[in-house]
């Protein structure tokens, strides 16, 4: 987790653009008054940076451009799903979360939107968090006809275990994650052993993500579980495959989801729901900060291009946001207002 920043007011970037600008020492001190009552209307604000990628450069990027786009005071606290929006709801604090994936707390939350201490801010991924089973692109290329879950697992011959000689694969998800359960469950409810495959224990993240990466050197089929927004699929070029059908609800929490699962049915994964949350406090008083927190969202495709930059580079949250805000303006300038931008830019110089 990244210690905690604070970030100079709009004084100061006000200041570094007037001086880009040509303007004569002097002028900065007749913008000061308007810049002070920007940051008046934002104050203090905590940003929740929560542990995995994506959320993390997300609230560096929050960071950057609250207080250099907007005159907020910020302060980076650590976070996690649960004990972050739990805080919110019972304490008011962080102010905000970045990236919420929502699913697993839904209920209170919709609960706390309702009673008024909470706010959806904008939908922090607009195409989603996705999961499901997935083939690399060159596969699903060569063969057309490959589009479902099922059309996949008509040809073991093209998705071949090592181990298992005549056998096709399907990798799993990590141990002692709950996606190794809805993967073996899948497994089942597509009688994949009776079409000749194996489920096939990738054992960790890195092994799983290991396994996509051998199968692209080699060009070799791969068939399995993955999500988005990931590096890997910022790196290599992947196809999710239609379910056939929809999520089942019901069946999901009863019984797909489950350790002890007789009888799983074929089922789409939910689409996860990934939102910028506000606390009321934060609605109320933030001014146009809180505008641009009900505006930012991005894709997939360039969360997973940033985070394969990041990984390649070894880079870091902050690294990670202001390499994204130099190189991707015509992205994040949609997010804020001209005068927000221009400051903005001047503080990355």
């Amino acid at each position: 987790m990244k210690p905690t920043h604070y970030f100079a007011l709009a004084t100061l970037s006000a200041a570094v653009l007037l001086a880009a600008c040509g303007k004569k020492e002097e002028a900065p001190v007749a913008a000061a008054p308007a810049a002070e009552a920007v940051a008046q209307a934002c104050g203090k604000v905590t940003v929740a940076n929560m542990n995995w990628q994506s959320a993390e450069v997300l609230a560096n990027i929050d960071e950057i451009i609250l207080s250099s786009g907007y005159g907020c005071e910020v302060e980076l606290v650590p976070g996690d799903t649960m004990p972050t929006l739990t805080a919110m709801m019972e304490k008011g604090q962080p102010d905000v979360a970045p990236e919420a994936w929502v699913n697993a707390v839904r209920q209170p939350l919709d609960a706390a939107v309702k009673e008024g201490k909470l706010h959806y801010g904008a939908l922090a991924l607009k195409d989603y968090g996705i999961e499901g089973w997935w083939i690399p692109k060159y596969v699903a290329d060569a063969n057309p006809e490959i589009k479902t879950i099922d059309d996949a697992l008509k040809h073991p011959e093209l998705f071949p275990s090592v181990e298992n000689k005549g056998k096709g694969a399907v990798h799993n998800c990590p141990s002692g994650w709950n996606c190794q359960i809805t993967t073996g469950n899948a497994f089942k409810a597509w009688d994949a052993a009776k079409k000749g495959f194996v489920l096939l224990d990738t054992g960790s993240a890195a092994g799983l993500d290991g396994s996509i990466a051998k199968a692209y050197e080699r060009k070799e089929g791969w068939l399995g579980y993955y999500w988005a927004p990931t590096s890997i699929l910022g790196k290599y070029e992947m196809v999710k495959l239609d379910a056939g059908v929809p999520h089942d609800k019901e069946a999901w929490e009863t019984c797909n989801s489950k350790t002890e699962c007789d009888n799983p049915i074929k089922s789409d994964w939910a689409r996860a729901e990934v939102y910028t949350v506000i606390t009321d406090r934060f609605q109320k008083v933030g001014g146009p900060a809180v505008d641009y927190l009900n505006t930012r969202s991005w894709g997939n495709d360039t969360v997973n291009g940033l985070l394969a930059w990041m990984s390649d580079n070894q880079a870091t949250g902050v690294d990670g946001a202001k390499h994204f805000l130099k190189t991707q303006p015509e992205i994040w300038t949609t997010w804020v207002s001209p005068e927000a931008a221009e400051k903005i830019k001047a503080s990355l110089l």
